[in-house]
């Protein structure tokens, strides 16, 4: 089964709009774990516009599931995560002013860049993956940075779902496949919602893992949390 991590930065953002601590981080991950949620998903970024430093160390010993950091791997982050050593690190060549994560690495053009800061991780028991466009043709520079997995960027799949699911689906397939041909995991995710997460799981060949927070804590204040993530684990299940 695909394991659903719940991507909190959007709790942390509200909570940055009134500078107290309301709602909750830390909290929001608890419930979540108890709500059925199979792993809790940050992504800090230097002018901590959500996500704090301090967020990250609170964090850490809440999550009893999986603990995945994403960012991009500049050196201040390198050692937070060293410190901290979560189950997975996801690494994402974002700006700093990025709005958001929007594009997957150049493995070929940062080969070497990225099979340092890998082994770095990997030296430390920490499991990898690297933000990846849906493009086969890049699988193989992925492989040979020693990742242990890929994670989909998945904002083309979102955006192009309601015209025509086939094609929007076609090159994450092919990558997938190539992915697997590698014997890398794969992992998902950006704009994964409600309205196109079973399709794109029930597609995609050797999904571990979604990585979901926008569209999940957005449907939250309509549905609830809990009934959000009950909904998103049943669009995973396979039965």
């Amino acid at each position: 089964m695909t394991k659903l991590s719940v991507n909190i930065n959007k709790i942390a953002t509200i909570r940055n709009a009134r500078g107290a601590e309301t709602p909750s981080v830390t909290e929001a991950a608890i419930k979540i774990q108890e709500f059925g949620g199979q792993g809790i998903t940050i992504h800090p970024r230097p002018d901590e516009r959500h996500i704090t430093r301090k967020d990250v160390y609170d964090l850490k010993p809440l999550v009893y599931t999986e603990f995945n950091i994403e960012g991009n791997p500049h050196r201040p982050f390198i050692d937070m995560v060293l410190e901290v050593k979560p189950e997975q690190v996801t690494l994402v060549p974002d700006a700093d002013d990025a709005i958001t994560s929007n594009a997957g690495w150049d493995c070929e053009k940062n080969l070497d860049f990225l099979k340092s800061v890998i082994a770095e991780f990997k030296n430390a028991g920490i499991r990898t993956s690297i933000f990846l466009d849906p493009n086969p043709e890049m699988v193989k520079f992925a492989a040979e940075t020693g990742t242990d997995r890929i994670e989909l960027y998945t904002e083309a799949y979102a955006r192009h779902y309601e015209t025509d699911k086939e094609a929007a689906i076609k090159p994450y397939y092919e990558t997938a496949l190539e992915a697997t041909k590698y014997g890398l995991g794969i992992n998902a995710g950006h704009d994964l919602s409600l309205d196109n997460l079973k399709y794109f799981a029930d597609n995609i060949p050797n999904l571990l893992e979604v990585s979901i927070g926008h569209a999940l804590i957005s449907e939250a204040l309509y549905l609830g949390l809990e009934n959000t993530v009950q909904a998103y684990l049943k669009r995973l299940a396979k039965w």
